[in-house]
């Protein structure tokens, strides 16, 4: 097995999270009371019920860092995510980062922000 790290997400209802993240890819590979971990190919997301996260003041945020980041926006885009600069969810379009790499942004239906990354060259 290759060592890993999963982010831990925080889920105001479990049922709609899978829901929303099935939406564009994500298989539920787990769900138990109190737990759900979904997967899309390699990427894999654990989310755990907090029914008090307000999406306004959420900082939860992790990175996703993929090979074909256009590919995931897309299939994200595709699923009916808007890209706008508020509400949630919500979509920034991928662009070239002041660090180098072409990213882009998901605000999810709880307030977490994933970094959609691509992959070094």
């Amino acid at each position: 097995m290759v060592d890993r790290a999963v982010p831990n997400l925080p889920s105001r209802d479990l049922p709609s999270t899978a829901a929303f993240y099935g939406s564009f890819g994500f298989a539920v590979d787990h769900q138990e009371d109190g737990w759900l971990i979904l997967r899309r190919g390699d990427l894999v997301i654990e989310f755990f019920p907090f029914a008090d996260v307000a999406p306004l003041s959420s900082s939860f945020m992790c990175s996703v860092r993929v090979d074909d980041v256009d590919e995931l926006y897309g299939a994200i885009r595709r699923a009916g995510v808007p890209e706008k600069t508020v509400g949630f969810p919500r979509l920034h379009p991928v662009r070239r980062q002041p660090w180098g790499q072409r990213a882009g942004f998901l605000v999810d239906l709880d307030g977490t922000q994933l970094h959609l990354i691509e992959n070094g060259r």
